[in-house]
Protein backbone atom coordinates (compact mmCIF):
# COMPACT_ATOMS: atom_id res chain seq x y z
CA UNK A 1 0.00 0.00 0.00
CA UNK A 2 1.32 3.09 -1.08
CA UNK A 3 2.00 5.94 1.67
CA UNK A 4 -0.01 9.28 1.13
CA UNK A 5 1.65 12.34 1.08
CA UNK A 6 1.34 14.93 3.84
CA UNK A 7 0.52 17.70 2.06
CA UNK A 8 -1.00 17.77 -1.05
CA UNK A 9 0.52 18.77 -4.19
CA UNK A 10 -1.50 22.60 -5.47
CA UNK A 11 -0.87 23.40 -9.03
CA UNK A 12 -0.44 26.51 -7.65
CA UNK A 13 2.97 25.83 -6.49
CA UNK A 14 4.22 25.11 -10.27
CA UNK A 15 6.57 27.54 -11.12
CA UNK A 16 5.61 30.26 -13.63
CA UNK A 17 6.38 29.44 -17.36
CA UNK A 18 9.36 30.23 -19.50
CA UNK A 19 7.18 32.49 -21.44
CA UNK A 20 5.76 34.54 -18.54
CA UNK A 21 8.82 35.31 -16.84
CA UNK A 22 10.46 36.85 -20.66
CA UNK A 23 6.79 38.71 -20.66
CA UNK A 24 6.70 40.45 -17.69
CA UNK A 25 10.37 40.97 -17.49
CA UNK A 26 9.68 42.70 -20.97
CA UNK A 27 6.92 44.59 -19.61
CA UNK A 28 9.41 45.69 -16.80
CA UNK A 29 11.94 46.69 -19.05
CA UNK A 30 9.75 49.00 -21.18
CA UNK A 31 7.97 50.87 -18.63
CA UNK A 32 12.00 51.97 -17.28
CA UNK A 33 12.79 52.95 -20.69
CA UNK A 34 9.35 54.61 -20.82
CA UNK A 35 10.34 56.37 -17.85
CA UNK A 36 13.70 57.39 -19.30
CA UNK A 37 12.04 58.77 -21.91
CA UNK A 38 10.02 60.52 -19.80
CA UNK A 39 12.82 61.80 -17.96
CA UNK A 40 14.05 63.59 -21.07
CA UNK A 41 10.77 65.22 -21.74
CA UNK A 42 10.50 66.33 -18.54
CA UNK A 43 14.20 68.14 -18.69
CA UNK A 44 13.76 69.80 -22.42
CA UNK A 45 10.05 71.37 -20.11
CA UNK A 46 11.88 71.97 -17.22
CA UNK A 47 14.27 74.13 -19.12
CA UNK A 48 11.43 76.18 -21.26
CA UNK A 49 9.79 76.90 -18.21
CA UNK A 50 13.01 77.36 -15.95
CA UNK A 51 11.25 76.34 -12.40
CA UNK A 52 12.92 77.72 -9.21
CA UNK A 53 15.71 75.04 -8.02
CA UNK A 54 16.75 74.02 -12.08
CA UNK A 55 19.56 72.94 -11.74
CA UNK A 56 18.43 70.15 -9.03
CA UNK A 57 15.97 68.84 -11.41
CA UNK A 58 18.02 68.88 -14.18
CA UNK A 59 20.60 66.67 -12.08
CA UNK A 60 17.68 64.20 -11.12
CA UNK A 61 16.13 63.94 -14.72
CA UNK A 62 20.30 63.11 -15.76
CA UNK A 63 20.69 60.61 -13.16
CA UNK A 64 17.00 58.94 -14.21
CA UNK A 65 17.87 59.00 -18.00
CA UNK A 66 21.35 57.26 -16.93
CA UNK A 67 20.68 54.87 -14.04
CA UNK A 68 17.26 53.67 -15.75
CA UNK A 69 18.70 51.99 -19.16
CA UNK A 70 21.13 49.99 -16.50
CA UNK A 71 18.45 49.00 -14.16
CA UNK A 72 16.32 48.00 -17.07
CA UNK A 73 19.13 45.41 -18.51
CA UNK A 74 19.76 43.97 -15.03
CA UNK A 75 16.33 43.80 -14.23
CA UNK A 76 15.25 42.01 -17.65
CA UNK A 77 18.37 39.47 -17.54
CA UNK A 78 17.14 38.44 -13.97
CA UNK A 79 15.49 35.07 -13.23
CA UNK A 80 13.43 34.69 -10.56
CA UNK A 81 14.97 33.00 -7.63
CA UNK A 82 14.85 29.11 -7.22
CA UNK A 83 12.60 28.29 -4.59
CA UNK A 84 13.52 25.33 -1.87
CA UNK A 85 10.49 23.80 -2.36
CA UNK A 86 11.91 23.32 -6.01
CA UNK A 87 15.50 22.50 -5.89
CA UNK A 88 17.37 21.86 -9.19
CA UNK A 89 17.41 18.45 -10.81
CA UNK A 90 20.79 17.04 -10.13
CA UNK A 91 23.48 16.99 -12.90
CA UNK A 92 25.03 13.30 -13.48
CA UNK A 93 28.22 13.37 -14.14
CA UNK A 94 29.31 11.59 -16.69
CA UNK A 95 32.54 9.42 -16.10
CA UNK A 96 36.08 10.65 -17.00
CA UNK A 97 36.93 8.79 -19.89
CA UNK A 98 40.83 8.77 -21.36
CA UNK A 99 41.33 9.37 -24.92
CA UNK A 100 44.33 6.77 -24.64
CA UNK A 101 44.74 3.64 -22.11
CA UNK A 102 48.68 3.02 -21.83
CA UNK A 103 50.27 0.18 -20.08
CA UNK A 104 53.62 1.17 -18.57
CA UNK A 105 55.07 -2.23 -20.16
CA UNK A 106 53.57 -1.33 -23.96
CA UNK A 107 54.71 1.57 -25.87
CA UNK A 108 51.80 3.05 -27.26
CA UNK A 109 49.55 2.36 -29.87
CA UNK A 110 49.71 4.68 -32.90
CA UNK A 111 46.79 5.21 -35.34
CA UNK A 112 46.99 6.67 -38.81
CA UNK A 113 44.20 8.44 -40.31
CA UNK A 114 44.33 8.23 -44.07
CA UNK A 115 42.19 10.59 -46.08
CA UNK A 116 42.26 8.90 -49.20
CA UNK A 117 40.15 5.73 -49.06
Amino acid sequence: MKKQPERPVLITDAARSQEDQLRSRQIRYVTMMGLRAGCLILGAVLISVRPPLLPLWLILCAAGMVFLPWAAVLIANDRPPKSKAHPPAPQQQQPVQRAVEQNPDEPPAHRTIDVEP
